[in-house]
């Protein structure tokens, strides 16, 4: 394996961030609508939704700290073995986890926990030497690290109810990060790629508005442990949503529809309010095009995000311009697509559930193939300026 694969944190956590979703998602596919076998031994929608949050987008949040934090800090990127060891701790996990019926659960646990408080030894030590204003993220992974301990806990217990609402939790945590860390990155990506084209349009930051929308979603991630499907749930989830679309508001979406690196980031952030939005009606009359508002949050915000500060990242930090592959513009359209069949499709096509997963499943594996067709040389060879990293 080349050694510019572990010359920096992006580098190996990105690229198995796409394989994941490359493998995760057509293989439930297969299994929902086909019975192909899945490995764990565990209710199937369970292992889905546990490597989709543990697999797919902890390898995501890895990748994404260990390059931002050196950023951050000032300090020196991560390279060498302790990439290498941790990225065996992820892949180490997810053998494990793919093939739980064959181990004792204590064993499948105690590797695929290991993982985020790695990571976070990793990077706990730059910010707090740095005294940095991000270092509470912290508090984000020990957080996942309790959802997922509390995910196995219910498992033992084969409590497939409080291994949902693990999971419901582990989801909301990110739903917050994505809230901290996609008003930040949203509008200085915005600002940066319209300047690029000469048209400096000016980007409000109305005060009060992001503090606002952050406590909205602890508060409803707080509420989800609680009474996830009670009134209060309910009222947070549409206020939630308000705040979140008149923060979008200030960030003139419209102007970013010829820079794609941008427009996927707007797309992804627009699912917030709609996701929330959705829970809202479902639960307040249970609403048939609401049902699937979960996966507005987790495809069509969390993914998309995800996908969209992938390909910039990458693009950057390998010292290539900041103009998105032809190839990658459609994926983002792919994915967009298959956020919406996963969303809507069920009411769109009723009593075609299992088509709806397998098409949904097809877009998605569509965009992720292009990532890695794409991307994979660019993680795995030396930066092209001839700069370390």
């Amino acid at each position: 394996m080349p050694n510019a694969l572990f010359a920096y944190g992006f580098r190996p956590f990105f690229l198995a961030a796409g394989l994941a979703a490359l493998v995760l998602v057509p293989w439930w596919a297969a299994s929902f609508a086909f019975g192909v076998p899945l490995g764990s031994g565990w209710p199937p929608t369970l292992w889905h939704s546990h490597e989709m949050l543990f697999g797919f987008i902890g390898a995501a949040i890895a990748g994404f700290l260990l390059t931002a934090v050196p950023s951050w800090t000032g300090q020196r990127g991560f390279a060498g073995w302790p990439l290498v060891l941790l990225a065996a701790t992820w892949l180490l996990g997810r053998m494990l986890v793919s093939s739980a019926a064959l181990w004792p659960l204590p064993l499948v646990a105690s590797v695929d926990l290991a993982f985020l408080p790695a990571l976070a030894m990793l990077v706990a030590r730059p910010l707090l030497r740095a005294r940095n204003r991000n270092t509470p993220l912290l508090g984000v992974l020990l957080l996942l690290w309790l959802a997922n301990a509390a995910f196995y806990r219910a498992i033992a217990a084969l409590d497939a109810g409080g291994a949902a609402l693990a999971l419901r939790f582990g989801i909301d945590v990110v739903l917050v990060l994505a809230t901290v860390i996609g008003g930040r990155i949203v509008p200085a990506f915005t600002s940066a790629g319209l300047k690029a084209r000469g048209d400096a349009v000016p980007l409000g930051a109305w005060r009060g508005v992001t503090p606002l929308v952050v406590t909205l979603m602890v508060a409803v991630a707080t509420v989800d442990v609680a009474r996830p499907d009670g009134r209060l749930a309910l009222v947070l989830a549409l206020a939630a949503a308000l705040v979140h679309t008149v923060r979008m508001l200030q960030w003139r979406s419209l102007h970013t529809l010829r820079v794609p690196l941008v427009w996927v980031l707007h797309l992804g952030y627009a699912w917030l309010p709609l996701g929330l939005g959705l829970k809202a009606l479902a639960l307040y009359d249970g609403a048939a095009v609401a049902a699937f508002w979960l996966h507005g949050l987790t495809i069509g915000a969390l993914a998309t995000l995800i996908f969209g500060v992938m390909t910039r990242a990458t693009l950057g930090h390998t010292g290539r311009p900041l103009v998105a592959p032809p190839a990658i513009a459609m994926a983002y359209l792919l994915l967009a697509a298959a956020a919406l069949v996963r969303v809507f499709g069920l009411a769109w096509w009723r009593h075609a559930y299992p088509g709806v997963i397998v098409l949904s499943g097809l877009l998605w594996t569509g965009a992720f193939a292009l990532f890695v067709a794409v991307y994979a040389p660019m993680l795995w060879a030396p930066r092209v300026d001839g700069k370390p990293g």
